[in-house]
């Protein structure tokens, strides 16, 4: 099936084809959830809140971009919405164990001997680290870092993702990695 014939059945309000949508995009969407707002349970809520968005806005989808892309953009602002809300009654806590369900930040499977207990604590903590040091960066900056280096989307959907331009992308990926690499500093700076 196209992805025309599939939007047209989503549009038509096929229930085969929300069957299937969230089959193909519930972990992708989930996935990027996560990496805004590390906590799983935050994470589900906004998965939920992006497909009841997708459901209610279908019928405005107008092809001018993936379907993927235009669900990356619900997720990502969805994501960010929900950490200003959090921000401003200071109630956000920046991580509450980004391994509740044993999601490494690489998606990368661990060898055997790699379920070392203290080595599985020490990627946690180095992944909770890096995690607090991308939420403290401009918002610009951090939405391109994570779709870029954390969910591995490509400079291009980025772009039609944010709206930006690949320059632009480029331009804060940039600034993003120079600002990290400050906040890291400090960071064991201040350790030792």
């Amino acid at each position: 099936m196209s992805e025309t014939t599939f939007i047209a059945d989503l549009q038509a309000g096929k229930r085969e084809a929300f069957s299937r949508l969230l089959d193909e995009y519930e972990q992708r969407v989930f996935h990027t959830c996560l990496s805004f707002v590390p906590n799983k349970e935050d994470a589900e809520d906004i998965a939920q809140e992006v497909f009841v968005e997708v459901f209610k806005s279908i019928h405005n989808f107008k092809g001018n971009a993936k379907l993927s892309t235009w669900m990356y953009r619900i997720a990502t602002n969805k994501s960010l919405e929900f950490i200003r809300k959090k921000n401003t009654k200071k109630r956000f806590a920046f991580m509450q164990s980004i391994f509740g369900n044993e999601i490494p930040l690489d998606k990368t499977v661990y060898f055997t001997e790699m379920n070392h207990p203290g080595v599985l604590l020490e990627n946690k903590e180095k992944s909770e680290t890096i995690f607090k040091a991308i939420h403290q960066l401009p918002e610009a900056q951090k939405v391109v870092f994570t779709l870029n280096k954390v969910e591995g989307l490509p400079y291009k959907e980025v772009a039609e993702i944010t709206e930006k331009s690949i320059s632009s992308v480029e331009s804060l990926l940039f600034r993003a990695k120079k600002n990290l690499q400050k906040i890291l500093d400090d960071f064991y700076k201040n350790e030792m």
